[in-house]
């Protein structure tokens, strides 16, 4: 029982030094550059005998920043759907997205969504893929069902 109680304060320990260690190794790695003061050396001379460059602006100053109204996301997505300015969301207002996307898949148009106008786009994944029009999908014809990879961009630089 000693012998239990001792190993897994010891390995207590142990995760406890390696979580140190990791805090202490983020904290050094994210420590911010300290840029070298000393010029490179040319052909000839050396960078301690030149003197640094100075950066004095004087009494110079910049234009002032401009005037940027500060709106939150939740102010941005309110002013999307208040249509009319009011400061009130009104049902209407709060259906009119979703009602656009009800009347693309009511392609009758008499405001009722049947089970083949909501499924309009796997019954024509389906159709396009039955290239024989046997009413079901062999492995091969089900393979060429698949989503086209996405691209990927690289955003590095």
């Amino acid at each position: 029982m000693n012998r239990i109680v001792i190993g897994a304060l010891g390995a207590l320990l142990l995760v406890a030094a390696g979580v140190f260690w990791w805090q202490g190794r983020a904290a050094s790695d994210n420590a911010p550059q300290v840029p070298h003061l000393a010029l490179p050396a040319t052909k000839g001379t050396k960078a301690a005998d030149e003197p640094l460059p100075e950066a004095d602006a004087g009494d110079a100053t910049g234009p002032d920043l401009p005037d940027v109204p500060e709106e939150t996301k939740e102010q941005k997505r309110f002013d999307r759907l208040d249509r009319d300015r009011d400061g009130k969301i009104t049902l209407p207002e709060m259906l009119a997205p979703r009602a656009k996307e009800f009347r693309k898949l009511d392609v009758d148009g008499n405001n009722l969504l049947t089970f083949d106008e909501w499924a309009v786009k796997t019954i024509n994944k389906f159709k396009a893929a039955d290239k024989n029009g046997s009413g079901y999908l062999t492995r091969d014809e089900f393979a060429t069902t698949r989503a086209a990879p996405k691209k990927q961009t690289c955003k590095c630089k």
